[in-house]
């Protein structure tokens, strides 16, 4: 039966509309992982925008990239999934019950191994905290329990690149607080770039992430290379996600502590992960956990179980990074968060964001905080093809 709130000056809030736009993305500079590009300044990434909208006018954002080398989901299987799966379940109901909508979703799109479609699920997520915050009149960290932290330092994302772009892009992002350097499975070339970023990292944390590019006996002849690098903090998902055995074999044989990334969606991955001791630290992104309360639990089993926590997105625009920014304002974090989305991003498609330093500060205002600029995202969105007849 729909369910309905009221806001803050006393009106019944149900959610009346539900809309997907898909936005390519340009890019600042271009940006390589492990596991092939992400975007460039002649090559734009998809982002998935959802606006839901309210009976008593309120509005709340969510977005989510699409990125099918790092993860299955597309723009169009998103937007299927929301508009013909997920938007039957919010329409008429309380944008407030975001727990319900998640039950509800799982019972219709239900999880097997892992999360089912948890970039979609996350799109949706982000907006129900945006839109309830909003009726509410709070912030979106508030729903979560409260901010135990006003600002988060970022690190700045390092590519894979040659050497000169390297060293400019280790140089360009001084004013960030620590560095995350994409590696390729090549150990020459890895370990000259790791080498070029502490040459001119000034002492700070570096945090190795190879996107499942390495084999585990390559892993060993690439540490050997880096002994001589100091502050080298963590290597992140060494190998394939499906690799459990070679995850296990590379933290049992280095002192650097490992990370997991893609082998980790959800809290019940990582309860798994720690039962086969897989990994010393584990990477948190609102994008595969399904949401922000989804991400809150990944992190208490991690606490739980003493696996430090690292703050990650997927090169979000404004809106998902402000999601990003609330959820991590709860957490102890082991390094300053990779939100890579201001420095790679040319378009943030936000106004209200403040970043000084290096530090970004954690948005006070009803809902994610900042002001969408509808306008552009309509401007550029590209026409779906879902696939399927109406």
């Amino acid at each position: 039966m729909p369910t309905a709130s009221r806001t803050q000056h006393g009106v019944v809030s149900r959610i009346d509309a539900v809309e997907v736009f898909a936005v390519p993305v340009p890019f600042k500079h271009r940006f390589v992982l492990g596991s092939g590009s992400v975007g460039s300044a002649h090559e734009h990434g998809d982002v998935l925008f959802v606006k839901l909208t309210a009976t008593d006018g309120h509005v709340g954002w969510g977005e989510q990239r699409a990125l099918p080398s790092w993860s299955h989901e597309t723009v169009e299987t998103m937007a299927v999934i929301i508009r013909r799966y997920l938007a039957p379940l919010l329409i008429g109901t309380d944008p407030t019950r975001v727990e319900s909508f998640h039950r509800r979703a799982s019972a219709v799109l239900s999880p097997s191994v892992s999360s089912a479609f948890p970039f979609a699920k996350a799109a949706v997520d982000i907006a129900l905290h945006d839109l309830a915050g909003r009726v509410l009149g709070v912030p979106v960290h508030a729903l979560l329990g409260g901010a135990t932290r006003t600002e988060l330092p970022l690190c700045s994302a390092i590519g894979v690149d040659p050497l000169d772009v390297v060293r400019r892009r280790v140089l360009e992002s001084s004013e960030l607080h620590a560095y995350k350097v994409k590696i390729s499975g090549d150990v020459s070339a890895d370990a000259a770039a790791v080498h070029t970023v502490a040459a001119h990292a000034q002492g700070k944390p570096i945090w190795l992430d190879a996107n499942q590019s390495y084999r585990p006996a390559a892993v060993h002849q690439l540490l050997g290379q880096l002994e001589d690098v100091p502050n080298l903090y963590c290597l992140e998902q060494p190998v394939p996600s499906v690799d459990w055995g070679g995850m296990r074999r590379v933290r049992s044989k280095t002192d650097l502590p490992i990370a997991i990334d893609e082998g980790n969606f959800s809290s019940a991955d990582l309860a798994r992960n720690i039962t086969l001791d897989m990994a010393d630290l584990v990477v948190v992104k609102v994008c595969k956990a399904g949401g922000l309360r989804a991400a809150l639990r990944t992190v208490a089993v991690a606490e739980a179980h003493g696996l430090e926590v690292l703050a990650s997105g997927l090169t979000d625009c404004g809106i998902g990074f402000a999601a990003a920014l609330h959820l991590f304002s709860l957490v102890d974090l082991a390094l300053p968060a990779e939100l890579n989305g201001p420095e790679l991003l040319a378009e943030l498609f936000v106004d209200g964001l403040q970043i000084t330093d290096g530090v970004a500060r954690v948005p006070d205002g009803p809902g994610l905080g900042v002001d969408v600029d509808e306008d552009q995202i309509r401007a550029l969105a590209r026409p779906l093809n879902y696939g399927e007849q109406d």
